[in-house]
């Protein structure tokens, strides 16, 4: 292992010693296309719906708010999330927890079908936007990443203890990023690396001018390494085998995803549970027996509307798919 381990403070212990998260003024986070989901959700009312993504509660504030009968079980691994639960009444309960453990959530709040579920994907604008979280290649910052304290180890733990292979494996596949075996040799050659920043340039440095997009040259290298600090792709496959596994007929899902793995993830689950027949078409019957179990909602991912966008361009990359149960 080419240099020392550094290992920065747990992110939830520097705030018992009294560290600032984030802005005053500052909202945790500016959900995205609220008025879509509320509108594929709204035949649900009088349901129990699973916020699988709480974050600031933004979504759930507005499906209690346009659906009076439903209530909301909110789930997140963040215990920062906790924090916006009691302004959003008795209509909602939280459970702090990864929703790859969805089916132990239902099980706890004795829910046998799902009726309803959004999960708007990635990382939230208060994560970003506190330095000491590590998330943002703009922010200095220990290298974390963790969304929740149930992660096993840290973006530290990649970035100076991984080997070069594995480090650029995991550059390359979450971050989609094609100069990854010259980004891992640079953070090898330049190891121990203390902070998000001294990352940040180091990524900047690795990358060609000429292959530098509009975006930061370090963007889908964090990308990456939370991905995996989080195993993200691993836990949303898990959670939509089960929430579809479990949705009661008439019951619908709703997902926001931010970029093309994400998405790829819910585009095939939900294809694959819409296929109906695939006999061959010169078949006089059907022999084949398969029934499609979902309807897709959306036929192509919905985008948010410029006007959201200049509002809040974090949004810009977000895809909205829709599904209900047949």
């Amino acid at each position: 292992m080419e240099g020392p381990l550094l290992r920065p403070l747990p992110y939830w212990r520097q705030r018992s010693g009294g560290l600032t998260v984030g802005r005053a003024d500052a909202p945790y986070h500016l959900p995205v296309m609220v008025d879509r989901v509320v509108e594929w959700l709204r035949p649900l009312d009088g349901s129990v719906i699973v916020d699988a993504t709480f974050g600031g509660g933004g979504h759930s504030a507005a499906i209690l708010d346009a659906l009076p009968h439903s209530r909301i079980v909110a789930i997140d691994r963040d215990p920062d999330a906790a924090a916006a639960v009691a302004a959003l009444g008795p209509r909602l309960a939280f459970h702090l927890s990864d929703f790859r453990h969805l089916a132990m959530v239902l099980a706890e709040e004795g829910i046998d079908d799902l009726d309803g579920a959004v999960f708007d994907l990635g990382v939230s604008s208060h994560q970003l936007d506190v330095g000491e979280r590590g998330f943002s290649y703009r922010r200095r910052g220990p290298l974390d990443m963790r969304m929740g304290p149930d992660a096993t180890f840290t973006a530290d733990d990649i970035v100076n203890r991984w080997s070069e292979r594995d480090l650029a494996d995991v550059i390359r596949r979450h971050g989609e990023e094609r100069h990854a075996g010259r980004i891992a040799a640079a953070i090898v050659r330049t190891r121990p690396i203390a902070d998000t920043a001294q990352l940040a340039d180091v990524v900047a440095g690795a990358v060609p001018a000429r292959a530098r997009d509009h975006g930061h040259p370090a963007r889908r290298t964090f990308q990456g390494l939370r991905i995996a600090v989080n195993d993200e792709l691993a836990a949303l496959a898990d959670a939509l085998d089960v929430a579809l596994r479990v949705l009661r007929p008439g019951g619908r899902i709703v997902v926001i995803s931010y970029h093309s793995l994400e998405d790829r993830i819910t585009k095939r689950r939900f294809v694959a549970g819409a296929a109906g027949c695939v006999c061959p078409a010169d078949f006089p019957v059907c022999v084949c027996g398969n029934v499609a179990a979902i309807r897709l909602l959306t036929r192509h991912a919905e985008r948010p509307s410029e006007a959201e966008v200049t509002e809040n361009p974090r949004a810009r990359s977000a895809r909205l798919r829709a599904v209900e149960r047949v």
